[in-house]
């Protein structure tokens, strides 16, 4: 059997070792090292400990062990909650989701401007990045077609949203030179907003012709046999990979 490269990477990633791995989960280290080496599967209870750990999906780390059924079932378990519309979704669900943030927080809006109203939040920002965390924030390109069309579909202007990023990006822009924060602009059609909190997110997927707060929103938490959560986060960085820097 050939190696798992995504395995390995995963542990490489995490800076964590076949046999640190081994420690951690009790089993012999030779075991840990074939896993990564001749591509040999564990047994499904250590799978999902390990893709947990990892932070990645079991389906990602061993494609076909799950089978399409399961990896079915469990996707559903992923949504915590379904809201009717965005401006539905508690306060204080979001308060809790930013809170208990510790390595991603990652944001892909065009606007995002209900996310200023939040007291601290660039405070609260910071202080997560100086403790490790990974902050990512994607704003659509103001000259973008996309943002421009997205406008006219609202109904609301031409250049509506755009003086919404300008107004946004002025509230953002001082965490720009802040060590593990990183701003992007971005020109891609926005088929969703994407809100991650380590192995949480809100989804917000846009409707024709609403506004972004009055169209539903899911509250989805990784499941290591799920596919759902590993989509949206997929999704994201596509998205973090074609955007381009502030200037």
């Amino acid at each position: 059997m050939p190696p798992n490269e995504r395995l390995r990477d995963a542990l490489l990633k995490q800076g964590i070792t076949p046999s640190e791995l081994a420690d951690q989960l009790q089993v012999d280290p030779k075991t840990a090292e074939r896993w990564v080496t001749t591509g040999r599967k564990p047994h499904a209870r250590t799978r999902h400990a390990i893709a947990a750990k990892l932070g990645e999906a079991e389906r990602y780390l061993w494609p076909g062990a799950v089978s399409d059924d399961k990896a079915q079932q469990v996707s559903e378990s992923e949504v915590v909650k379904l809201y009717p519309h965005r401006n539905a979704v508690p306060n204080d669900l979001w308060d809790r989701l930013l809170g208990a943030a510790t390595s991603h927080v990652d944001m892909l809006v065009y606007v995002g401007m209900f996310m200023t109203e939040k007291p601290n939040l660039l405070d609260q920002l910071r202080d997560k990045a100086a403790n490790g965390a990974r902050i990512r924030l994607l704003f659509g390109d103001r000259d973008s077609d996309a943002v421009i069309q997205r406008s006219l579909d609202e109904g609301i202007g031409r250049n509506t949203i755009s003086a919404k990023i300008d107004h946004a990006l002025a509230f953002f822009k001082p965490l720009a030179d802040t060590p593990g924060v990183e701003i992007r602009k971005h020109a891609t059609v926005l088929y969703n907003s994407i809100y991650r909190f380590d192995d949480e997110m809100v989804v917000n997927p846009h409707v024709f012709g609403k506004l972004a707060a009055h169209a539903p929103a899911m509250h989805i938490r990784r499941l290591a046999a799920g596919d759902l959560f590993s989509t949206y986060a997929d999704s994201f960085d596509a998205v973090w990979d074609s955007a381009s820097a502030l200037t």
